[in-house]
């Protein structure tokens, strides 16, 4: 809510408490504790503005039927110097309460005053919060799957800082363990394939069988030619890994940086492994009696905390698993850094990894209530309503880097964030370049665009906004009006929301919804008309719509554009 609507939400409710504090020492009501009721906004206003069950959960301690109840409190209910002019008793006993002028008018002040930090609040209280996401595998190129975590993940950050959380965006490199060894031995392969043949070398059968693979290969080859053929296999693994890795691992950074995400750190697994913290936390776990050996490998009691079966922690070989380094990845977020929540951004095949990792760190002395994980649904694209898996630009599977290419950021962050996470998304590509009312985003940034051409159109006519005061204001009485400016009051509300819940598809429909109450506005009420104070009043309210859309545009790091 508005700091307005939260000051009326709490005005209401010393309403209800003074009227029940009169019943009851007027012996309208038995000397018994108020109970607990609620404040809602009701979804249709014609029901009102706000309701109250407050008569309902009365009920049983006053031994009454809530309409009487409530017949007998609205008596006591005193409305003067109030933000609301009327109430009604609804169905078996609810209040319904309908605001007055002065609110509407206070909602668009506000939201003239406050500008770019409209909708901002000290909900989170500055709590330190690592959102972790994409962490693509540095192996081969990045998918649709990353392109959801993306938007997702950064749209979020910017949400929760909107909320007054104080955020940090990370990046997760594995670049270390058995998916690198998989990666060199994929590389060694193709590289020997050249020289050698196809028929002389065959390719491992979990190995990459991507093109990039190929394509890696092929670029050493032109640069330093057979030079690797003679060595040692795992000279020649090394050597081909520091040569394509940090290729790469630079790709991904171009990509997300053309995908307008700037982390605050890309992590690096090896870091983990270069400075003891994999087997400081193995020993930790050792030290608190939650591992075991068998078969040679050193395991995690993972059964003792809840999960389904236990996992290994060091394989035959001596090298750690992923598993291991994942809980000293956490360990560093929790402990290390100190952050006091951390989220990670997961494909919805890891499911079962999330009650192991939190159990982890219950295990090491953490609080695995500290660690939440959204996981995404898979991503389904289409073309006109056709299913689509290969890119026309390419003619290969459609990565990150080709989705880019063939549709505007703006619209790959906004439409990837219109299903929540644990939705499968349809994503369609035709739709996504469309540039009409078919494309929400369009259509929202139509409506910044159509409220910057009535103001320029105003401002040649000699009429430019000024400092509307309250009664001015009040003149916005039409339906269309007094729905937008209720749409604009629970903007900071829906921002809480959404930061609570980790759902940014709570923005994107806030703002579609906003910029559809704005056409209905401009279709039904003239902005520039006879009466001067009730055009600057309409033009105040044009602007306060376009500052919010402003706001979730950049929040969202989607254009503003001022024409289109």
């Amino acid at each position: 809510m508005s700091k307005i609507a939260i000051t009326v939400k709490n005005n209401l409710r010393t309403l209800l408490l003074d009227a029940m504090g009169r019943a009851i020492a007027n012996g309208s009501f038995p000397q018994e504790p108020i109970s607990d009721f609620t404040i809602e906004i009701p979804s249709d206003h014609s029901h009102g503005d706000y309701a109250t069950n407050i008569a309902m959960v009365s009920a049983k301690s006053f031994k009454m039927p809530p309409r009487k109840i409530a017949e007998i409190l609205t008596s006591f209910i005193e409305l003067s110097d109030s933000y609301f002019e009327r109430f009604e008793i609804a169905g078996p006993g609810f209040i319904n309460f309908f605001l007055d002028k002065k609110f509407y008018a206070l909602v668009v002040k506000e939201v003239l005053e406050q500008g770019d930090k409209f909708g901002y609040s000290d909900y989170g209280k500055n709590k330190r919060v690592i959102i972790e996401f994409v962490s693509a595998n540095p192996t081969g190129p990045m998918h649709m799957g990353n392109a959801r975590g993306g938007a997702l993940g950064d749209c979020l950050a910017s949400i929760m800082q909107a909320a007054g959380y104080d955020v940090w965006r990370e990046f997760y490199i594995n670049d270390a363990g058995n998916q690198i060894e998989k990666f060199g031995c994929s590389l060694e392969a193709r590289y020997l394939q050249i020289h050698l043949g196809e028929d002389a070398v065959s390719f491992p059968e979990d190995g990459y069988q991507g093109e990039d693979i190929k394509d890696l290969a092929q670029e050493y080859t032109d640069i330093y030619g057979n030079n690797l053929v003679e060595l040692s296999s795992e000279e020649r693994k090394k050597t081909l890994i520091d040569f394509a890795l940090p290729k790469n691992i630079a790709k991904m950074k171009e990509d997300i940086a053309k995908y307008r995400i700037v982390y605050d750190k890309w992590f690096h697994e090896s870091e983990l492994h270069n400075n003891g913290e994999v087997l400081d936390t193995i020993e930790l776990l050792k030290s608190k009696g939650m591992t075991y050996e068998k078969d040679g490998a050193l395991w995690y009691k993972s059964t003792a905390m809840g999960a389904d079966k236990d996992d290994v922690l060091i394989r035959k070989n001596g090298n750690p698993t992923y598993f291991a380094a994942d809980i000293a990845y956490h360990r560093n977020k929790l402990e290390k850094r100190g952050f006091d929540l951390c989220i990670d951004v997961w494909g919805a095949d890891h499911h079962g990894h999330v009650a192991r990792m939190k159990g982890a760190m219950n295990a090491i002395g953490l609080e695995g209530n500290k660690l939440d994980v959204i996981l995404m649904q898979l991503v389904k694209l289409y073309i006109d309503g056709v299913p689509a898996r290969m890119s026309k630009r390419t003619g290969k599977a459609i990565q990150l880097r080709d989705l880019l290419d063939e549709v505007p950021v703006d619209s790959v962050r906004f439409l990837f964030n219109t299903r929540e996470a644990n939705s499968p998304l349809d994503f369609d590509l035709g739709i996504a370049v469309k540039q009409d009312s078919q494309n929400p985003v369009y259509y929202v940034q139509y409506a910044h665009a159509r409220i910057c051409s009535i103001i320029r159109k105003l401002e040649k006519e000699g009429i430019s906004l000024k400092n509307c005061n309250i009664n001015e204001l009040k003149l916005l009485i039409q339906p269309e009006e007094i729905e937008l400016i209720n749409h604009l009051s629970i903007y900071t509300e829906e921002i809480i929301a959404s930061a609570k819940n980790y759902d940014p598809t709570k923005i994107t429909k806030y703002v579609v919804e906003l910029a559809t109450l704005f056409h209905k506005f401009y279709n039904s009420c003239r902005v520039q008309g006879e009466d001067l104070s009730l055009t600057q009043a309409r033009l105040a309210l044009c602007f306060a719509v376009k500052t919010v859309i402003k706001n979730i545009l950049v929040m969202f790091k989607i254009n503003v554009p001022e024409s289109m």
